[in-house]
């Protein structure tokens, strides 16, 4: 049996890395154990591959369960990921002890349990207030990551940590996990010959330390419930990093503890911090002079020092950088935080490493088409009309409906139905979970999606979901999955007589017809079905639009000017069109119509010509006279004129019914309209204001002649007192 030397770390610090590489060089141990799933140690020789670059992450999923997924995330100044390149780099073995990732993975399992405890969820927070400081994050950066000298530091960590430990009772899935490296620490401890290093979490130290009875350990250990399980290593990003993901423990700045694990911590290393700073703000149009650069590095050093720091944290860089390259304004510090601190590093990974299946596809696409993941926002303009524009739009598409948003189409309103396509691209890790979750459609992304669409089109009843599904399915290239889509689009149209429904699925239908123009697409079935719901909309709109209250008015309000923006962008056949225009028609005469509906519906039946200009006067006269309360009258005035106020410009059979019904409006009938005459008049621009009040007074008042009443100052008063009251709504 020999010496067992138990090293408590930080799973992501630069300090614990450099302390971990000293004292391996030191011991030059016969087997080198690290804090990691047991049944993965054979994927530790990957680590040596000059083509592995950080950040990276071991992944492992449950092979028949793909959904069920864990990621064990490295940077290149985490400990657990040096040791490893140390030990192959020394011919040392080295293996994971901790509980294998086929029981992590089964049912009722959870790598990621938080402890109740709250020393347990943050041990480092403890001693950090204990030691009189605000968060972990900095007692952490002043003992050990950025302190240049700091002794024998894991001795230290292990009497702290056994302090904290003190009446502590793990819960049972903690107790699993050390029982497990316990009993793997004892067996390479028998079998090796010279001594043994153990990296570990910190917190897990004492635990790994006592004396527990064989036998208990593996008592708790059996038959325990395990999954098979394939293993890989997938690329990972600089800014997922800093969220607490597998090991528990996040970095605020990664790129932080990357310059000072590249270049230690004192006066160099400050400079080159300050130089990158003044880079990035350079970049982002902002000035870094020479001389504020001198100050700033000058500034740092002071602070440090008053604060009692042993090196300048990033804090202090902060600090320093506001005073002296901001002029004090934080509002630069917060545009360039997440460019410096997190960074858009993406880890790459060996091309001959297995992965699983729609990842390997994922990559070979992203080469083909020259589409390097990047965590930084970026944006790609599109040519659809170019074979490789209309690659890269297919496979963003798939993605998305693989809830991997990688791409966001900018715009896509105006985009859709033309030959260019604007995306914003941003990568993150945990794609690459979403996808495995995926391997249930298919081993392709192609496979994938086409699996995941159909699955959610069958499963699916209402109209518009699945017409926006359909051109999912064709804009990502799947024309069997848009097959599918448009055959239940025709089922649910024949079962359904639900006005609001049809009217949502015309908008996703027309958006369809349009983007197909754009990919060489047949449609005929969809401009077959698209006339079928408007006809079926057509007829039940008369009825659909009776007996409503307020806000199913302004719904179907909403929907019917939407459809109607829908059908003349699609430019139907006349019959169609005839049929649209006559249900507005006959929904905007009726009385029984809901006035906000009956407005709108009127007004687009004038527009089309249904309605001539004396009947559309008329018809403003009945619904605005003083015999109709003032609340319908004021809701068919807004139906009809909302966005359409210039129409009072130039219409003036309709501006003299307009008028006479405001003037005969009552004190407070008129108060309670104001808003409503702010909402119709407020689409006019000045000009246009003008050329209405010249249309109804002519110009320059219309000849009007008149003189100031004897009291004309005191009515005034009076008068601006009112209106004051009215538009500021005192009472």
């Amino acid at each position: 049996m020999s010496a067992v030397s138990y090293l408590g770390i930080r799973h992501h610090g630069p300090g614990s890395a450099r302390q971990v590489i000293a004292s391996l060089q030191a011991l030059h141990p016969s087997v080198v154990l690290i804090e990691g799933p047991a049944d993965l140690s054979d994927q530790i020789c990957h680590v040596a591959d000059m083509a592995m670059v950080p950040p990276v992450a071991l992944l492992a999923y449950a092979k028949d369960a793909p959904e069920r997924a864990v990621f064990w995330p490295f940077a290149r100044f985490s400990p657990e990921y040096q040791a490893m390149r140390w030990a192959i780099a020394n011919d040392v073995p080295v293996r994971f002890i901790d509980l294998a990732a086929s029981v992590t993975l089964a049912p009722d399992q959870s790598d990621d349990a938080i402890p109740a405890d709250p020393v347990a969820r943050d041990p480092i927070g403890a001693l950090a207030h204990a030691a009189g400081y605000e968060d972990g994050e900095s007692w952490w950066s002043d003992v050990i990551e950025e302190n240049p000298d700091p002794g024998a530091l894991f001795d230290a960590i292990a009497d702290a940590m056994i302090a904290l430990r003190e009446g502590h009772m793990p819960d049972p899935r903690e107790a699993l996990r050390e029982a497990h490296m316990r009993r793997a620490i004892a067996k390479a401890d028998k079998e090796a010959d010279g001594a043994v290093a153990v990296i570990c979490g910190a917190w897990h130290v004492p635990a790994l330390r006592e004396r527990v009875k064989a036998s208990d350990d593996n008592a708790l250990l059996r038959g325990l419930p395990k999954v098979k399980v394939q293993a890989t290593w997938a690329p990972w990003t600089s800014p997922r990093l800093a969220r607490a993901t597998g090991y528990g423990a996040g970095v605020a700045a990664p790129l932080w503890y990357d310059h000072i694990w590249e270049n230690g911590t004192g006066a160099q290393a400050d400079a080159l911090w300050v130089a990158r700073m003044a880079r990035v703000l350079r970049d982002e149009g902002f000035d870094a002079s020479t001389a504020s650069l001198i100050e700033a590095v000058r500034l740092t050093r002071s602070l440090a020092a008053v604060r009692d720091r042993p090196a300048p944290g990033f804090e202090e860089m902060r600090d320093a950088a506001i005073s002296t390259l901001m002029m004090g304004e934080p509002l630069q510090w917060r545009i360039i935080e997440t460019r410096l601190l997190l960074g858009d590093q993406v880890g790459q990974i060996p091309d001959n490493l297995p992965l699983a299946p729609l990842l390997e596809d994922l990559q070979k696409q992203q080469k083909k088409l020259r589409l390097k993941p990047e965590a930084l926002e970026r944006e790609l303009s599109l040519d659809l009309r170019s074979d490789a524009g209309l690659a890269r739009s297919t496979l963003l598409h798939r993605l998305t409906s693989l809830d991997v948003p990688w791409g966001r189409l900018i715009d896509p309103g105006r985009s859709r139905g033309t030959f260019r396509e604007k995306w914003a691209l941003a990568w993150d890790a945990e794609f690459a979970v979403r996808l495995v979750e995926h391997l249930v459609y298919g081993p392709t992304i192609e496979a994938a999606a086409a699996g995941r669409l159909a699955e959610a089109i069958r499963g699916d009843a209402k109209l518009a979901d699945v017409a926006a599904k359909v051109r999912d399915a064709l804009v990502a290239q799947l024309p069997e999955v848009a097959s599918i889509g448009i055959e239940r689009l025709d089922v649910l149209a024949a079962e359904t007589d639900d006005c609001a429904l049809m009217l949502t699925a015309l908008q996703p239908i027309v958006e369809t017809l349009r983007y197909g123009t754009a990919r060489d697409m047949a449609l005929d079935r969809m401009e077959t079905l698209l006339d079928r719901l408007i006809v079926q909309a057509a007829l039940a709109l008369p009825y659909a639009a009776r007996g409503l209250d307020e806000e199913e008015a302004e719904r179907l309000r909403s929907l019917i000017a939407s459809a109607d923006q829908s059908i003349a962008l699609s430019e139907r056949g006349p019959a169609v069109q005839t049929t649209w225009v006559s249900a507005l028609h006959d929904a905007g005469l009726t009385e029984l119509t809901a006035p906000l509906v009956g407005g709108l519906a009127a007004r687009l039946a004038y527009e089309a010509g249904r309605m001539s200009a004396a009947e559309i006067s008329n018809l403003m006269s009945l619904r605005l006279s003083r015999a109709k309360p003032a609340s319908m009258s004021a809701a068919f005035f807004e139906g009809f004129f909302t966005n359409a106020g210039l129409k009072l410009v130039h219409d003036a059979d309709l501006r003299s019914a307009v008028d006479a019904w405001v003037a005969a409006l009552d004190e407070e009938a008129f108060d309670e309209s104001l808003p409503l005459f702010r909402r119709v008049f407020s689409t006019l621009d000045a000009n246009e204001r003008c050329v209405l009040l010249e249309a109804l007074l002519g110009k320059a008042g219309g000849g009007i002649v008149g003189s100031f009443a004897p009291n004309a100052e005191e009515l005034w008063a009076a008068q601006l007192a009112k209106l004051t009251e009215i538009f500021e709504g005192t009472p």
